[in-house]
């Protein structure tokens, strides 16, 4: 069993005619992080900071965990940063009042991801 990996532009022609066509193994640069969505993650992770001392130790570990994901960086993969925020927001959930703050400010930035 072989793995091919290809890196930029790929063309294979075993015989035929009229053969057109060329893979691109290139994507698109990722897109910049819009203004509002940097404004609302730093307010976020303000947030973050104020409640983990409110909360039990297992769930500041799992804030602490998630927050490198926490970013504006369009280079965090979608399914890593969508799963961070879930879990920021059930943590904040669980602990009522004083964490309604970070449930809204995760609702914002999911609003802002179109997610």
């Amino acid at each position: 069993m072989s793995t091919n990996n290809y890196y930029g532009d790929n063309v294979n022609m075993h015989g035929g005619s009229g053969n057109v066509g060329m893979i691109k193994n290139q994507g698109a640069a990722p897109a910049a992080a819009s203004p509002e969505l940097a404004a609302a993650v730093q307010e976020l992770v303000a947030l973050l900071r104020e409640l983990r001392p409110q909360i039990p130790a297992a769930s500041a570990q799992a804030l602490d965990d998630s927050l490198p994901a926490l970013t504006a960086d369009a280079t965090t993969p979608v399914q890593e940063r969508h799963r961070a925020l879930l879990a920021v927001a059930g943590i904040a959930a669980t602990i009522g009042a004083v964490g309604q703050p970070v449930v809204e400010a995760v609702n914002r930035i999911l609003a802002l991801l179109g997610a």
